[in-house]
């Protein structure tokens, strides 16, 4: 028998007028000729775009920095637990994705277990997450850039080395913005050839951390790891909070399904073979780099570059630095791609405008959208400062994982008969964990500025969906764009 307060949200979720309506599983996003995309990915290419988005500057700057002043030799620790937390949210994309194996990922995952106006409210937030994200990175390989052309005796002129304010005369961070510009190139030229780069980068990336670990390990020093707990067992939870940005990336790569050749069975084991070949290239690389130098004498921002200096290897300090910057870049590559089939399926459900989910006719790539990620994401990376940059992620990610954590639940025991290719272990649990650890680390943002441009970035989302969006959407039995949505698509082979 219902209860009567479930039958009331059940009956507002079936209204077809309700912000609560629910996109039916079996009815998501029909493939028209004009807004579809093009089914080339395999298991391996997925699980390289996968790699590319986590491994970047989790272990070329955040591993330092939190063995250096949170965690000591025990940040591997921190990785240890950032991981598992990260693994129930990972589980629970992993359940979604051999569901719904179409493109949006988390918006269209909170749209099919919670409602239209939180699936708006997610991928809205996506949409200024992910874009800020690729800002963020391009402004670090740009510092990478500055220094080793500085190396070489080149002198840039100092108006195109960093956004106002970031140092005497600087006016825009000119190589980050060419940055975003060619990494949103690369992604027009199709997902193929972006998938080939991302994996010649990602190959590149491996290689370069079973480097570090195997010259490291002939150069470890066993008294470096005592004290193992200098800051207690706080500091490695500390440690854990701060590295947990470095364990994502998944969700990224998990809104390429549509162009999955199997997304089905491939998505969800791209989700965790990703997070496992990171974890352990990450604890492999925080155990080398502890045990190479004195966790209080690690640079916090080249930390392995500064423990190879260290034990007379410079040679191979340098080869880290030039391989950071090349490593780096697929993180890139990852989330604009998300923020672009995001916004995409935003689109082609009616939510935005219909022009943005146009497809290039022969690459059957959103070129529209991916060209103005690149400009968004490159007028971010030139004229604010990291840190600013920097505030405008993270929190919309972990609001994400929050909503995919719950749905996954709320969709096991509303829909017991949804075939599922991959099911999260111990429900309820393993998604709940996911949950508490991220409004953990949401409510342990300090950073006040971050909840406002939240609050205020939200806001217009909201004036937007009541405006346009619940009018326009294909759910809406009222809405233009409904008669051409339900059309049927070309039968799939």
């Amino acid at each position: 028998m219902t209860a009567p307060g479930q039958a009331s949200r059940s009956a507002r979720a079936d209204n077809p007028y309700s912000v609560l309506r629910r996109k039916p599983i079996g009815e998501i996003e029909p493939e028209v000729e004009e807004h579809s995309l093009k089914r080339t990915l395999g298991l391996w290419q997925l699980t390289a775009i996968g790699v590319g988005g986590i491994i970047g500057a989790g272990i070329f700057s955040l591993a330092g920095a939190v063995a250096n002043g949170k965690a000591g030799p025990a940040v591997l620790l921190s990785f240890l637990i950032a991981g598992v937390a990260s693994a129930a949210a990972a589980f629970s994309y992993a359940e979604f994705a051999g569901m719904v194996p179409k493109a949006g990922s988390a918006y269209t995952y909170g749209y099919a277990g919670l409602g239209e106006i939180v699936g708006w409210f997610i991928g809205w937030d996506l949409l200024l997450e992910y874009i800020a994200i690729v800002a963020v990175v391009a402004i670090g390989i740009s510092g990478y850039f500055g220094f080793l052309v500085g190396q070489i005796g080149i002198d840039l002129p100092p108006w195109m080395l960093g956004a106002p304010g970031t140092g005497e005369g600087h006016v825009v961070d000119l190589f980050a913005m060419v940055l975003c510009l060619l990494t949103a190139f690369i992604l027009t030229r199709g997902i193929s050839s972006a998938a080939r780069a991302e994996m010649i980068f990602v190959v590149l990336k491996v290689a370069l951390v079973l480097l570090i670990v195997v010259l490291g390990a002939f150069q470890i020093n066993t008294a470096n790891y005592t004290p193992y707990f200098p800051f207690g067992f706080s500091g490695v939870m500390a440690g854990a909070a701060t590295v947990f940005f470095a364990v994502f990336g998944y969700d990224a790569m998990s809104t390429a399904a549509e162009e999955s050749k199997d997304a089905t069975k491939h998505m969800p084991k791209a989700i965790l073979y990703s997070l496992a070949i990171a974890m352990a290239l990450y604890v492999l690389a925080t155990l080398v780099l502890t045990g190479m130098q004195k966790y209080t004498e690690i640079d916090p921002t080249s930390g392995f570059a500064s423990a190879f200096n260290s034990v007379g290897l410079p040679v191979v300090a340098n080869i880290i630095a030039v391989g950071a910057i090349i490593s780096i870049l697929t993180v890139m590559i990852t989330f604009m791609l998300g923020v672009t089939r995001v916004w995409f399926s935003m689109s082609r459900d009616g939510l935005l405008p219909e022009w943005f989910a146009k497809t290039d006719t022969r690459r059957k790539v959103p070129v529209r959208v991916t060209w103005l990620a690149g400009i968004g994401s490159a007028i971010i990376a030139g004229v604010l400062p990291i840190e600013e940059a920097a505030g405008l992620t993270n929190i919309g990610i972990l609001s994400a994982f929050v909503v995919v954590c719950i749905a996954v639940i709320v969709l096991r025991y509303r829909r017991p008969d949804l075939p599922r290719e991959f099911r999260a272990p111990l429900m309820p649990i393993t998604p709940a964990v996911g949950v508490l650890f991220s409004l953990w680390l949401i409510v342990s943002i300090q950073n006040v500025e971050t909840y406002i441009r939240f609050v205020v970035w939200l806001a217009v989302g909201l004036a937007i969906y009541f405006l346009y969006s619940r009018r326009n959407s294909v759910m809406n039995p009222d809405s233009p764009r409904r008669s051409a949505a339900t059309q049927p698509g070309p039968a799939r082979r």
